[in-house]
């Protein structure tokens, strides 16, 4: 999240060196109008950027937690789990059933390590392309040929 006044100013309060009431204080003056904050909203929505422009979500996940580590180092123990049994299973000629289950564990284990991943692991970043011009060389013209239906 880019950094500013305000987000300074809640990281302060919630480490507790600056009280509440001295950040609204701090805050009181800040107001926008109506229209500045439909100007703003109109610029960031309705404004197409120039082409090649990294476009970044305000609020872009981080893979920081300790949480989300424990969740992957959870869901590597899990996937080799089934993976061996499924292994395992192959070799002493268990029944299909059995089988299928192992697989579709393995399936579902790196299914939700991947959705926890692009959740809250990958950046959201957006590249602009446009399309380049259609480009129609002289000759091509005579080459083309008139169907009539």
């Amino acid at each position: 999240m880019k950094e500013d006044i305000v987000m300074d100013l809640l990281r302060q309060v919630q480490a507790g060196e600056v009280s509440v009431d001295d950040a609204r204080a701090a805050l009181e003056g800040a107001a926008l109008t109506r229209e500045q904050v439909e100007a703003a909203v109109d610029h960031g929505v309705f404004n197409e950027p120039e082409p090649g422009t990294v476009v970044r979500a305000s609020m872009s996940p981080h893979g920081d937690s300790i949480l989300i580590l424990l969740f992957a180092l959870w869901g590597v123990l899990w996937t080799l789990f089934w993976a061996g049994a499924l292994a395992y299973g192959l070799l002493k000629n268990w029944d299909q059933q059995l089988l299928s289950f192992s697989l579709g564990m393995v399936m579902l284990t790196l299914i939700l390590m991947g959705i926890v991943y692009l959740k809250y692991v990958l950046p959201d970043v957006v590249i602009v392309k446009h399309r380049g011009g259609k480009y129609i060389t002289p000759n091509d013209p005579d080459k083309w040929k008139q169907y009539e239906v």
